[in-house]
C-alpha cells in the first residue's frame, strides 16, 4: 500500500502512472481518476517485462524474465502527489516505484541501483546534490533533419526563433514541477541545452526521465520531434548529458575549501577517474553512444580532469562554498540516468573511502595529453571491460549487469549484422567504376 498524500488536483479526470524502464524511457498507464483511489491501496500491475525490453521494446529471455516464468507481473505504486499537466487539462502525472508481487523490490530496477548508493551516502554522513544538463535536437518529423541551418551557439537571435517551441518547454515543465534553470541553442542547427536545477540524486534522476518523455510530447504540439539520440549526425555536435555534483556534511559542502577544491574533492576525482572506463556502458549503452565519443568533439576520449576545461572527461568548477562542485562529461542525453548516477557516485566515494589521488591535472588541452588513460571510444570495447568489473557488477546488482551486458551485446550484434549482410554506398562508390 501506497502512504502518503495522493490526493488528485480539482478537475483531474485522468493520472498518468509511469516509471523509467532499463534504458531510463519512461513507460506507464493512463487511469481514469474515478479509479486512482484503488491505484493508491494496491498498485497497478504491469509486466516486469517492463525493465527487460530494449528501447524498441523488444524483448529476450533473460536469467530474471523468460518465457519459462512467464513474463509476471510486477505493480507501479505512487511515490508522489500527482502533478498537473499544463498542455492536457484534466489529466495529472505521477512518479511510481516498482514492486514485486511478493512486495519487494525487483531486482531488475534500475532505480534500486541508485537507491544503495545514495543509501551509502548517507551512512557516511553524505547528502549529495546532483545538477543534470540534457542536450537534445528538435526535428522536422516528416524529414528528421533541422528545420533551421548554422551553428549560431548562444544566439538569442536563434533562440527567439525557436521560443515558440523551447518557450513552452521551458516555461511548462517548471510549472509541472521540474525546476528549469535555463535553456539556449547549442553546438549545432536544431541543437538545444535545457539545464535542470540541483536536487537529491534520487530526485534527480526522475526529473531526467519525466523530462524527456514531457520534452517529446511538447515539441510533439509544436510540430517537431524531439530527439535525445546521442548522435544523430555524425558531422555535427553529439547530445550529452553533462552531471554536476557536491557533496555535504554537516552543512558543508565537502568538495569545496574555501571556494577552491578540497582533498576530499581530489578524492572523489581520482574515484571517478578509476572507474569512468568499466562504468562507460552506463553513460553509453548503444554503437551510436559511442560515435560521440570523437576528438575535438567537447566530447571526453580519455580520464584527464582539469579546472573549467571543457576537453576534459572531469571538470571542476570553483566559485563560492557553496557552488564548487566536479562535473562529469562523458555520457550520453539517452543513457539511464539511474546507473549513470549511481556509477559515479559509487566511484567518487570509493574515491573517499580509500583516499585515492588524481592524475596530475590538465592545464591545457586534454585531447593531445600524451599518456592519458583512454576511454572506451566503441561499444565493444565497453563492454568488454562491463562484463570483466567485479566492482561494476557490485554496484549495479549480478542480475542487472548481466541484464544491461545482454542488451548491449545485442546492440552490437545487430549493427555488425546490419553491416556485414548489405553493400553500402560507400562501397559503389570505391569500386563500382574501378574493376
Amino acid at each position: 500500500m501506497a502512504n502518503g498524500d495522493y490526493s488528485l488536483p480539482e478537475g483531474t479526470h485522468t493520472v498518468i502512472l509511469g516509471l523509467g524502464d532499463m534504458n531510463g524511457i519512461m513507460r506507464g498507464k493512463r487511469i481514469p481518476a474515478t479509479h486512482w483511489d484503488s491505484i493508491c491501496q494496491s498498485g497497478n500491475a504491469l509486466s516486469v517485462a517492463l525493465f527487460a525490453i530494449d528501447m524498441t521494446c523488444d524483448v529476450w529471455d533473460t536469467p530474471y524474465v523468460n518465457f519459462d516464468n512467464g513474463y509476471p507481473d510486477c505493480h507501479m505504486m505512487p511515490m508522489s502527489k500527482p502533478a498537473s499537466i499544463p498542455w492536457e487539462p484534466g489529466v495529472a502525472m505521477c512518479f511510481a516505484r516498482a514492486e514485486g508481487m511478493d512486495h519487494k523490490e525487483v531486482p531488475i530496477d534500475p532505480r534500486n541501483v541508485l537507491k544503495r548508493q545514495v543509501e551509502r551516502a548517507a551512512n557516511m554522513g553524505f547528502e549529495i546534490n546532483v545538477g543534470t544538463e540534457l542536450e537534445f535536437y528538435l526535428l522536422d518529423p516528416e524529414t528528421n533533419q533541422p528545420r533551421d541551418v548554422g551553428i549560431d551557439v548562444y544566439g538569442l537571435g536563434r533562440a527567439a526563433e525557436m521560443e515558440h517551441v523551447i518557450g513552452p518547454i521551458r516555461q511548462q515543465i517548471n510549472e509541472f514541477g521540474i525546476p528549469i534553470e535555463q535553456s539556449n541553442p547549442e553546438y549545432a542547427a536544431g541543437q538545444v541545452e535545457v539545464n535542470i536545477r540541483y536536487d537529491a540524486p534520487m530526485v534527480a534522476a526522475d526529473r531526467v526521465v519525466m523530462f524527456r518523455t514531457l520534452v517529446k510530447q511538447l515539441a510533439a504540439l509544436q510540430g517537431y520531434r524531439a530527439t535525445f539520440m546521442a548522435k544523430p549526425f555524425f558531422e555535427q555536435s553529439g547530445n550529452g548529458f553533462h552531471t554536476h555534483y557536491s557533496l555535504w556534511k554537516d552543512g558543508k559542502n565537502i568538495l569545496s575549501d574555501g571556494g577552491k577544491l578540497s582533498g576530499l574533492g581530489r578524492n572523489f576525482i581520482a574515484g571517478l577517474q578509476k572507474r569512468i572506463s568499466e562504468a562507460a556502458l552506463c553513460g553509453s549503452a548503444t554503437v551510436n553512444g559511442f560515435r560521440r565519443r570523437q576528438p575535438y568533439t567537447f566530447c571526453p576520449i580519455n580520464t584527464c580532469w582539469g579546472m573549467d576545461n571543457r576537453t576534459v572527461a572531469i571538470r571542476v568548477i570553483e566559485g563560492s562554498e557553496a557552488s564548487t562542485r566536479v562535473e562529469k562529461r562523458d555520457a550520453g542525453a539517452d543513457c539511464n540516468p539511474y546507473l549513470l548516477l549511481a556509477t559515479d557516485i559509487a566511484a567518487g566515494l570509493d574515491g573517499i573511502e580509500q583516499g585515492l589521488e588524481p592524475s596530475e591535472m590538465t592545464t591545457g588541452n586534454a585531447y593531445e595529453e600524451e599518456g592519458a588513460e583512454p576511454i572506451p571510444t566503441d561499444l565493444e570495447t565497453a563492454i568488454s571491460l562491463a562484463r570483466g568489473s567485479e566492482w561494476l557488477k557490485d554496484v549495479m546488482g549480478d542480475l542487472m549487469h548481466e541484464l544491461y551486458c545482454q542488451q548491449s551485446e545485442r546492440e552490437l550484434a545487430f549493427f555488425n549484422d546490419y553491416m556485414t549482410n548489405r553493400v553500402t554506398q560507400h562501397e559503389r562508390d570505391r569500386y563500382l567504376g574501378n574493376f
